[in-house]
């Protein structure tokens, strides 16, 4: 992601929320100052594969096979856990550390490359955590400007950076597992950032001039970006 492309989508998003560039960018620093720089061969060769962008959402669980069925998967947070549980091989992990770190920690020690988020409310957990991960494989992550080791792919909620990750990667076919825009049990916050994850992937489907299932029936609702 160029920055200069992002940023304008990042402005929309603090003002949005209300949420202060200065936190993320403290967040980055503080990032930045627990790890190494990643070698991105360290990534899983994407191109041109079937891959499914693997949501936490509740119908995971009827959603395994078509996690399967794709060449790689591309877990966000809690969704590594329950595929791993289900059989389900994860080749990349996208988390800001509010699921299930210890979860991630143990598949960074065993080869799996995580991208870990910085942002405005998780210092004390990167601070926490960060330092127990095999640093050859921790992607480290900014929704604000990229600076150091720290890189902005694009995206704002651990699903919708999971599908921009994956795109970067130069991803053959999105797919979506486990993705719930609808679900009755999150909490007013959580609901807002689903909003923007919907926006983000229809942004996103645009660029490639493709058309993601997940967002079948759903297009003419929402609000381009």
């Amino acid at each position: 992601m160029i920055w200069s492309d992002w940023c304008p989508i990042y402005e929309r998003i603090l003002a949005d929320f209300g949420f202060d560039s200065d936190a993320d960018e403290r967040a980055r620093d503080v990032l930045a100052e627990l790890v190494e720089e990643f070698d991105c061969d360290r990534l899983p060769d994407l191109d041109g594969e079937t891959v499914a962008i693997a949501g936490a959402g509740p119908s995971l669980a009827d959603d395994v096979e078509l996690a399967a069925d794709a060449d790689a998967v591309v877990a966000a947070s809690t969704a590594a856990e329950r595929l791993r549980d289900r059989g389900v091989d994860v080749d990349l992990v996208v988390t800001d550390l509010d699921g299930t770190p210890e979860t991630a920690i143990e598949l960074a020690g065993s080869g799996t490359p995580v991208a870990v988020h910085a942002h405005g409310d998780n210092v004390a957990t990167l601070r926490e955590y960060v330092p127990r991960f095999d640093n050859q494989y921790l992607l480290p992550t900014t929704q604000a400007e990229p600076a150091g080791p720290v890189r902005n792919f694009g995206g704002f909620t651990d699903g919708d950076r999971a599908a921009f990750l994956a795109d970067a990667l130069d991803a053959g076919r999105l797919t979506f597992p486990g993705w719930d825009f609808d679900d009755p049990d999150v909490d007013p916050m959580k609901r807002r950032k689903l909003r923007w994850a919907e926006r983000l992937l229809y942004h996103l489907e645009r660029q490639r001039g493709e058309r993601f299932d997940v967002l079948d029936g759903r297009r003419e609702a929402i609000e381009p970006i």
